[in-house]
């Protein structure tokens, strides 16, 4: 269970999709943040996942998310990467958990309104990777 918050209002709901539903007067952004949730089809997901997996990234097997976790050469070229991904992040509005400890990133990807992974995962996981093949 999470929390919308619209406006001021908070309202507690099951799923971002149950509230689009039955909340029809939700804020522009919320609705549109429930139907963009891009739900993974169980084949979608495991074809999706094995390609990810050929590339570093691992399954979190108790939150239904991705990680991978990346060294780089310097702290500014971590720190660089990190930029670049949160621009990026701020434009899908999708943002990483991460952590950072000098030239150490580590990155999990999981959309929480949808309580695991979604295409939003899945196309900010190979955005990160086109990053670091360009680095």
């Amino acid at each position: 269970m999470f929390t919308v918050r619209t406006g001021g209002a908070v309202w507690p709901c099951l799923s971002s999709r149950l509230a689009s539903l039955l909340l029809p007067t939700l804020s522009r952004n919320s609705s549109k943040m429930a139907s963009d949730s891009h739900w993974l089809t169980p084949p979608e997901r495991e074809q999706l996942l094995a390609e990810l997996r050929a590339t570093g990234w691992v399954e979190v097997e108790d939150r239904n998310a991705i990680y991978k976790e990346l060294h780089f050469k310097t702290f500014n070229q971590a720190f660089g990467f990190m930029s670049r991904v949160a621009l990026q992040a701020e434009k899908m509005n999708h943002h990483p958990e991460w952590f950072n400890v000098y030239n150490k990133v580590q990155i999990t990807l999981i959309t929480h309104d949808c309580g695991g992974l979604s295409k939003h995962d899945i196309k900010m996981a190979k955005f990160i990777d086109k990053i670091v093949l360009n680095m």
